[in-house]
This record gives structure tokens, sequence and C-alpha cells, in this order.
């Protein structure tokens, strides 16, 4: 056999190869995805025509339909003072700056977008990233070495697990909400430096709010200190917006605030870390996710800055919020329906089935209202539910008008 020949049989056998290991590959690829399928767990991306508010357009159908599932708490997200203040940053700033922080991207309107967050929150200071999900990605690993310990409550969101993998400080994970666990495992930590507490302000599956006086207290008698992810409360949780914090009675017993600007605060993108001006200090130096994703775009940064300072200006979006989910609450309770967590616009409906719960969330759809059921690996399972998300910008007849679609169509499915 000469050359050439010997070389063509070898590309044969390497394409052979290939794509045998191809196919091997997209044979588990595609038992996975049959297997959610069958568990009826698959996860259908409807797509919007119209911006997001209250009332939004679907593809496929002809009328609107009243969303009941987004994080737009305050109503803020097609707010026509900030859109125009994402238009006016847009303009005079440009669409982005193709650049990290340290180098050329740091404008400005991101300077004053981290003085009004650092105000807002009565903290030192303030540094913004792409998403709160990098913000729980840098800070762990920044903080804390093997000598470290930190402690995260059983159920906290997936960005702080994630970002807690990445350092290399003993890990602990507490139960849900128990103190007293919490206290049991600092005291196995006695010999660690720096040890961390990190628990949700208010966990987004069931709507409830952390323990966060008691958490505090804890904190304080072993010399921990705490980090509470406030995504689902900024803005709008408590008197003025400020979050558990407020909303408990607290003031300042927090080290470290993380959150987002992609939910209350306009609903764009974005999250922040603040605290003490040293934290952030380091941060800037230190943190990955800051120092190797391009800045924020302006248009972000201008929306924002409108949403602080309307959160301030017309206190009335939060009371309104706030009347909206005492209505929902009681109306759903009333007639026979488990609505799981505290008093938070994020009100779960109990279900139980995965398969009921998407089938009951597409049969609402049918009733023009948009809702999504939630199971596992989002919950535990068992214990899937439909979560409903009340909004400022609803009306209290689009309030009634879901309640009775989940009366009517909870009684076709024999849940109520």
């Amino acid at each position: 056999m000469n050359a050439k020949s010997r070389r063509f049989s070898l590309e044969v056998s390497l394409f052979a190869k290939r794509r045998r290991l191809f196919s091997s590959w997209a044979e588990i690829v595609e038992d996975q995805l049959k297997a959610i399928r069958e568990a009826g767990t698959w996860k259908q991306e409807r797509v919007i025509t119209s911006s997001q508010s209250s009332k939004i357009h679907v593809q496929g159908r002809q009328n609107p339909v009243l969303n009941f599932c987004a994080n737009n708490y305050l109503g803020l997200s097609d707010r026509p003072e900030v859109v125009q203040a994402s238009i006016d940053a847009l303009q005079s700033r440009g669409s982005g700056l193709s650049s990290v922080r340290f180098i050329c991207g740091t404008q400005d309107i991101h300077k004053q977008l981290e003085q009004s967050i650092a105000l807002f929150h009565r903290r030192e200071d303030a540094i913004i990233y792409a998403s709160c999900f990098d913000a729980n990605a840098g800070i762990f690993e920044t903080l804390l070495g093997p000598e470290d310990a930190v402690f995260s409550d059983a159920l906290n969101h997936a960005s702080i697990i994630d970002g807690i993998r990445l350092c290399k400080a003993s890990k602990f994970r507490y139960e849900h909400r128990d103190v007293t666990d919490l206290n049991s495992k600092l005291e196995g930590a006695k010999d660690k430096r720096i040890k961390l507490i990190v628990t949700d302000g208010v966990f987004s599956m069931d709507g409830n709010i952390a323990p966060l006086r008691d958490i505090c207290d804890v904190a304080d008698k072993h010399g921990a200190i705490v980090l509470i992810d406030e995504c689902h409360a900024t803005g709008f949780l408590g008197q003025t917006g400020r979050g558990t914090e407020e909303h408990l009675g607290l003031e300042n017993r927090v080290q470290i605030v993380n959150s987002t600007l992609g939910k209350a605060l306009g609903g764009a993108a974005g999250g922040y870390t603040c605290g003490p001006k040293f934290l952030i200090d380091l941060l800037r130096q230190r943190s990955r996710p800051y120092l190797f994703s391009n800045t924020l775009p302006p248009a972000v940064v201008g929306s924002a800055i409108k949403a602080f300072e309307l959160i301030d200006t017309s206190p009335n979006i939060i009371k309104t919020l706030q009347n909206n989910t005492k209505l929902f609450r009681e109306s759903m309770k009333k007639n026979g329906f488990k609505v799981l967590g505290d008093e938070h616009p994020i009100c779960p409906v109990f279900i139980g089935d995965a398969k009921l719960a998407n089938e009951m969330a597409s049969a609402l759809l049918a009733k023009d209202i948009y809702v999504i059921g939630f199971s596992y690996p989002v919950v535990p399972v068992g214990k899937a539910r439909i979560r409903v998300q009340i909004s400022g910008a609803h009306t209290q007849e689009d309030i009634e008008k879901a309640v009775e679609a989940f009366i009517e169509i909870g009684k076709s499915f024999n849940l109520i």
C-alpha cells in the first residue's frame, strides 16, 4: 500500500471513529431529553411579541393575555419614564463600551448608578455586574480562602450554590430557615477565620422570607458576617422598598447585600454587590466576573437610575403592589387553594404533581391567564406548583379575572 492509500485509509478510519463518538454522544443527550419529556417537565418557551407588561401578546394567540409570571413587580419594565431614560442613555453614551470596566469601560453613569445603589441601601459603596448571577459568582472566591467557612441555606438560589462551589472555604449547608441548625454548624467551625452566612432574603420558589433577625443574632454570637441576596425584595419589600431588612424592622444588620436590576428595577439586566468600601475595593481588583465581563450597556444603566428615582418619588407604586398581593392571596385561599409563602407578591399555588401543574398552566393560558408550572429540578419532586407573580401594574379587575380562571380550572382538574 502506497503512502497515498495509507493516508486515505487513515482518514476513513478517523472519520468512522468520529462518527461513532458523535453518535454515542448524541444518543446520551437524546436519552436525557426523552426522560425530561416523559416526566412532563419539558420547559416550553412561549414567545412574547410585545413589551413586558401586565398585558402581553404571545406568538400564536390573537388576544392579549394577562401576565402573572414576570418579575416585573412594580410595572417599571415598560413604564414610559424608564424607557425614555434608556433611550436617552443610548443616544448620549452609545450602545456599549466594548470593554471591561478597568480598561476603558467605565462611564460617568456607571459611577452614578453605583452611588445610587449605595445610597438606596445605605451602604458605603457598590459595584455593578452584568447580572446578580455574576455578583454571586464573583464574591465567594474573592473573599474566602481555605481557612474560612461559608454557611448556606439549603434552598438558596442556584447562583449562590454555584458561586460557593468556586471558593476553597469549608462549606456548610443548614436546613431551610433553621437557625438552630445554623447555630450548630457555626459551633463546629469556631476555628475558621472568616465565617460567612449567606441567605436569600426572599426564596423565589416558595415566596417565604428569611428569619433575618435571628440569623443576624446568631452571626453576632459567633463573630460571623451575613450576606443576603435581595433579588426578590429590592425595590418593593418594606415600606420604602429597601428590602428584607426594612420589612423586618432591622437597620443595617447585614454586612453585604447582593441584588439585581433585572426584576423590580426596570427588568433589563445587571446585578450588584453593596457593602463596606474595603470589600467593594477588593471586588474591583479580584472579582473575575467583574474583571472579565463587558461593562453593563448604557441603556440598561440609564433605565436603572430612573427606576431608583421613581421608587423614592412615587411610593404609591409599592402600595399598589401590596394591595394587589393581599387581594390575590386572600381570594385564592378563600376558594380552597393552598398558596405558599409569606405576604409576598410571589404566590406559589401548590399543585404537587408536575404534569398536573403544567396541564393547568396550559389550561389557564387558554383563558388568557399567562402563568408557568414549576417542577423538578426547579423545585423538589412532588412539590410542583404554579407560581403566580403579582405586579403593581395589575388592576383589581386583572386580579379578579385570574382568580376566577383558577377557580374554573381548579374545579375541572378536581384540585378544589
